[in-house]
């Protein structure tokens, strides 16, 4: 007599067969990434609304956020030796205070000389608060560290940082050690040579099974001509201490040039991720942002249309990128770093004329 196959058995085989089975990633249709563009784009150029203290140095990096009333903008400036972080604050979104820094040269430590700042758990919806989120009882930072003094030099990684307040201008508690780093055990061909900047959300879906994000951009192996290029990638956390990577390729990547400064919004179920491109064409050696948008956080569309924003003349004529993107009282902010005859600044694009 044939013996029987108990049901829950049964059950589990199928379930497993249902997990291992490839499940076709969700392209965004071409009718929604164009409701997208005609959403974000910011045609008005506002411009220069934060440079560093003096001409020799140069201010880079926006990330924008809102907490009691008031408008809050950390970003970093390279002096020469490296990277520290700053502190501004704002009324109004186009008129900036500096208040101070959040994180100091060192001396004798991983990151002694490189530290930019970004960040974390910020509220991601569009058109929402814009507040940053607290886990643990804290605020949370992530950041590009490294010992060698230089523009980017020497081997960079991920650091994470804590503070009790991060709308005060004062110096965040570092983690001893880096969070990803390019000699990580885990580490991929596209990252196993340095790690850039990171953006970290909350996943409150947990759309990736995890609770937290970690979008960076990284160089790896492969080269074009030559030149090692930056894919974006991610990993994943439950903690925001213990990092792994997700997934064996790069989310964005054109195979030369740079594609890096992530950010993402939610617009509905619809997830937006702006950053920046860099040389993708032959004798093109410039930077304009980009969007690309996905269901699921990891698989992700590109819009191949016209630019969000790109070099014109004058204040950011050789470079337009590294994207902060909001939405607030109807008006889409479009903060950018731009690169031309006023040296490295923070600049602002808009969908209203706000002159």
């Amino acid at each position: 007599m044939r013996r029987s196959i108990p049901v829950v058995l049964f059950m589990g085989v199928i379930m497993l067969m249902e997990a291992c089975r490839t499940i076709p990633a969700k392209t965004v249709s071409a009718n929604t990434m164009q409701k997208v563009f005609e959403e974000v784009k910011t045609p008005y150029t506002y411009g220069m609304v934060l440079s560093a203290p003096d001409s020799t140095k140069m201010a880079d990096s926006p990330t924008i956020f809102r907490m009691n009333g008031k408008w809050y903008m950390s970003y970093i400036i390279f002096d020469g030796r490296g990277y520290e972080t700053w502190l501004a604050e704002s009324d109004d979104l186009l008129h900036w205070a500096t208040k101070g820094r959040l994180m100091s040269f060192t001396e004798n430590t991983w990151d002694a000389s490189q530290k930019a700042g970004y960040p974390s758990l910020i509220n991601i919806n569009w058109n929402g608060t814009l507040a940053p989120m607290k886990y643990e009882d804290k605020y949370w930072m992530s950041y590009l560290g490294g010992a060698d003094k230089g523009y980017e030099a020497g081997r960079l990684g991920i650091g994470m940082s804590t503070t009790a307040d991060i709308s005060k201008a004062e110096e965040v508690q570092r983690f001893p050690e880096p969070v990803l780093s390019a000699i990580d055990n885990d580490v991929r061909w596209y990252d196993n040579k340095t790690i850039y900047k990171s953006s970290v959300i909350h996943d409150e879906d947990k759309k990736t099974g995890y609770s937290f994000v970690m979008y960076y951009n990284a160089a790896g192996d492969s080269t074009h001509e030559g030149h090692q290029f930056e894919s974006i990638a991610m990993a994943v956390s439950n903690d925001m201490k213990q990092w792994k990577r997700l997934g064996d390729k790069p989310l964005i990547t054109k195979g030369r040039g740079i594609c890096g400064d992530a950010q993402i919004v939610k617009m509905g179920n619809l997830y937006v991720m702006f950053y920046f491109g860099y040389n993708w064409k032959d004798a093109n050696h410039t930077a304009f942002e980009r969007f690309a948008c996905s269901y699921d956080l990891a698989n992700w569309t590109t819009w191949e249309g016209e630019n969000l924003v790109q070099p014109t003349v004058g204040f950011d004529k050789q470079y337009a990128h590294k994207p902060w993107v909001i939405k607030w009282n109807g008006v889409v902010y479009h903060f950018y770093n731009a690169v031309g005859d006023k040296g490295r600044v923070i600049a602002l694009a808009t969908s209203k004329e706000m002159k």
